[in-house]
């Protein structure tokens, strides 16, 4: 099970309003639109650390590939809601890095999870080092270093 990091171990937050397409029949978001809410926080926070992904990474010949999510739903999210998605860098491995995310709604905490990304070639799919420049942003970027 993932344990929700505290608030303020986030530097990064983006929110995001629920849309009615995102809700299920039982009025509450579908499990599966966390996963995007995640994917679009992720984007944000490269664009905050200056990165244009995938770009960046395609000059060099490489990209990203996700190879573990894990999620645990603490209290459901409902149509209209104002939605705190924090993200940030939980581990840089050699060529793998991992994303602790939190969802909140008005402070109270929604949403905890992990999504562990690697670093590949993008023809190989092999995996391949983080770029430096890239681990120098994240470290510079964090409040709370990521483990190493």
């Amino acid at each position: 099970m993932t344990t929700i990091p505290a608030r303020d171990a986030f530097t990064f937050f983006h929110s995001l309003r629920v849309r009615w397409s995102e809700v299920d029949p039982q009025a509450i978001v579908f499990n599966g639109h966390y996963l995007t809410y995640a994917d679009v926080a992720i984007t944000e926070y490269f664009r905050a650390l200056g990165i244009q992904y995938p770009a960046d990474l395609s000059q060099e010949g490489g990209d990203f590939f996700a190879i573990k999510t894990v999620l645990e739903y603490l209290a459901p999210a409902r149509f209209d809601d104002l939605l705190e998605i924090g993200i940030r860098t939980g581990r840089l491995g050699r060529s793998s890095l991992s994303f602790h995310l939190g969802i909140w709604r008005a402070g109270e905490a929604l949403t905890a999870g992990e999504i562990i990304y690697v670093h590949a070639d993008s023809a190989s799919r092999s995996s391949k080092a983080l770029p430096q420049w890239l681990r120098d942003r994240i470290n510079k970027y964090e409040r709370q270093a990521p483990e190493q």
